[in-house]
């Protein structure tokens, strides 16, 4: 395919998985379950944090964490008790992230919360910077503190090279705006022509069989590859091009 036909290609797709539908099956339907802005914000970056592995266990931790927040996120963590803190700290949630990470995430948003009305503040993107590849590092660095802890590694840096793939779809969610309701686009304040392709198998297999990148790792490094070239079919809305690339590496459309 050439370009044009390839963008028509990709906008086709994007269109069909950029639905509903797409929600019941994802880890997106976390938040869609609430309305309150931070609630909406906690419940999708713990979502987010969550999500890797088969997605219908990725929903059920994230219903589990839910639970032990008495289904109000902002609620819990704005007044939770040392009580709450020892009892989540011997809990199970998923894969590595144990409850001492869930633990540490409380108070770690507490403390955000304390000073700001929105996780948005932390993720603005400053004059001259075309992603988000420093604003994830300021957020990393005001959410995890200075002192090293564990709970450290559930939160990737590009700086590393890390696609960060889960902070960018949960940027995704927060930032992108277009109707459909699937993404949420409550962040008003960061265009969303910043956003990239969240890259994880599935979109960075298909990618690569559609020529988009040539690099084969999944690193920060092909995430600004993807760029590239993604910004060219759609410079307003890159972003949406992750329901084209996801939809067809889960369904194997190509293969």
């Amino acid at each position: 395919m050439n370009f044009s036909e390839l963008k028509d290609f990709l906008d086709e797709k994007a269109d069909i998985y950029n639905h509903l539908d797409f929600i019941q099956d994802d880890p997106i339907q976390i938040p869609h379950r609430f309305s309150l802005k931070q609630d909406v914000e906690i419940a999708g970056f713990l979502a987010a944090t969550i999500s890797w592995g088969n997605r219908k266990s990725i929903i059920k931790s994230a219903e589990k964490i839910l639970d032990i927040m008495g289904n109000s996120p902002y609620d819990f963590v704005m007044n939770y008790s040392e009580k709450d803190l020892d009892y989540i700290k011997d809990k199970s949630i998923h894969r590595t992230f144990n409850g001492e990470d869930f633990a540490y995430f409380i108070k770690q948003f507490h403390e955000i919360y304390k000073e700001h009305e929105s996780l948005e503040n932390l993720f603005l993107i400053y004059e001259n910077e075309t992603n988000f590849y420093h604003s994830i590092e300021r957020f990393r660095q005001k959410f995890l503190g200075v002192e090293k802890h564990r709970t450290h590694k559930h939160v990737s840096s590009p700086y590393k090279n890390s696609s960060s793939k889960r902070i960018i779809m949960f940027l995704r969610w927060m930032i992108r705006e277009d109707n459909r309701g699937v993404d949420f686009g409550i962040w008003k304040n960061i265009n969303q022509k910043f956003l990239s392709i969240p890259l994880d198998v599935h979109t960075g297999n298909m990618s690569r069989k559609l020529g988009l990148i040539s690099r084969t790792q999944n690193d920060w490094k092909t995430v600004e590859e993807l760029d590239l070239v993604i910004r060219k079919f759609d410079g307003h809305d890159p972003a949406k091009y992750d329901f084209a690339l996801f939809g067809l590496g889960v369904t194997k459309e190509l293969f």
